[in-house]
């Protein structure tokens, strides 16, 4: 059983940073990936960052986060971070954290609600 564990919503004033946490714990083959994915009200769930878990860990952003949002991993605990600087209030959404292995199969957390209001 793989459970994903995130960490670090709440509510933030536009402007301001949270950090967010996730961490993959059971049985699993190698991560190859980890990631974020948001879903806003009444809207599709969307790609926030992806980073590669092999080699020197490229990653990728969604276009609306680029410039703000920062992806790093700890791959000896199988952890990813996610910093959200500069925050809007259209960053207002619940975060996924996702993560994929080897076999290949794919992993989602129960998600962490961001609010961005003042």
């Amino acid at each position: 059983q793989v459970q994903l564990v995130e960490s670090g919503g709440g509510l933030v004033q536009p402007g301001g940073s949270l950090r967010l946490s996730c961490a993959a714990s059971g049985t699993m083959f190698r991560i190859n990936a980890m990631g974020w994915y948001r879903q806003a009200p009444g809207k599709q769930r969307e790609l926030v960052a992806v980073i590669n878990f092999i080699g020197s860990g490229s990653t990728v952003y969604g276009d609306s986060v680029k410039g703000r949002f920062t992806i790093s991993r700890e791959n000896a605990k199988n952890t990813v971070y996610l910093q959200m600087n500069s925050l809007k209030p259209e960053d207002t959404a619940v975060y996924y954290c996702n993560a994929v292995d080897s076999s290949p199969r794919e992993y989602w957390g129960q998600g962490t609600q961001v609010t961005v209001s003042s």
